[in-house]
């Protein structure tokens, strides 16, 4: 699918979820891709998502090389998120998965030196093993400490389990309760093949790559 293919089925989904047009934002999942076809098939489609169309980048390295070629766009980190790659992270306005009050800290004192720091989401883990995040039980205290570091928390971001749309659905809602129970405003939720489920629980952030590149 294209950018404006995805966006329609946003703006569908939306809709049919009794939501207000633009409620929900498009991250483009750029991770693995060259800065050239990012430039091919994703910006020239920026101007149709008011406020543009941010990438998202799950390699510390690899966004630090794009960003440095392409400065004027919004980047977002949305990976794994490793003590010693946080230095590369200057470029990004919003931290996708934020799991750990060490990472917290490791990040608020590089933004220290950087003179601005990143808004964050916590990751909250699914109940699958493999998977990464805080689990649920541990939210409020991990995000007490988050916010102590003097970082700005601004929502949640949650990875559903693959190929199972009720358990999908149920990881979705439950994180849009928590969200809420934590008076925190942004969800990022739903990728490629469950981004409509996710805006029905309230996702305000989905992230989708695999579409974009076909």
């Amino acid at each position: 699918m294209t950018v404006p293919a995805v966006l329609a089925a946003i703006r569908a989904a939306e809709a049919a979820a009794g939501r207000a047009p633009g409620s929900v934002r498009l991250v483009a999942v750029t991770k693995g891709q060259p800065l050239e076809a990012i430039e091919r098939a994703v910006l020239p489609y920026a101007a149709l998502q008011p406020g543009g169309l941010p990438l998202g980048e799950g390699r510390a390295q690899e966004l630090r090389d794009k960003a440095a070629q392409r400065p004027d766009l919004e980047w977002h980190f949305i990976g794994p998120l490793q003590l010693n790659k946080v230095k590369y992270l200057r470029p990004v306005t919003l931290v996708h998965s934020l799991e750990a009050t060490r990472q917290a800290e490791t990040l608020a004192d590089a933004a220290a030196g950087w003179g601005r720091a990143p808004a964050v989401l916590l990751q909250v883990h699914n109940g699958e093993a493999q998977k990464h995040g805080i689990p649920p039980h541990d939210l409020r205290r991990v995000y007490g400490e988050v916010v102590a570091t003097g970082l700005t928390v601004r929502g949640l971001m949650v990875m559903a389990p693959e190929g199972d749309p009720d358990a999908a659905r149920r990881v979705f809602l439950e994180t849009a309760q928590r969200a809420q129970d934590l008076g925190l405003p942004e969800l990022s939720m739903g990728m490629s093949g469950d981004y409509e489920l996710a805006i029905h629980a309230g996702a305000t952030l989905v992230r989708v790559g695999r579409s974009l590149f076909l």
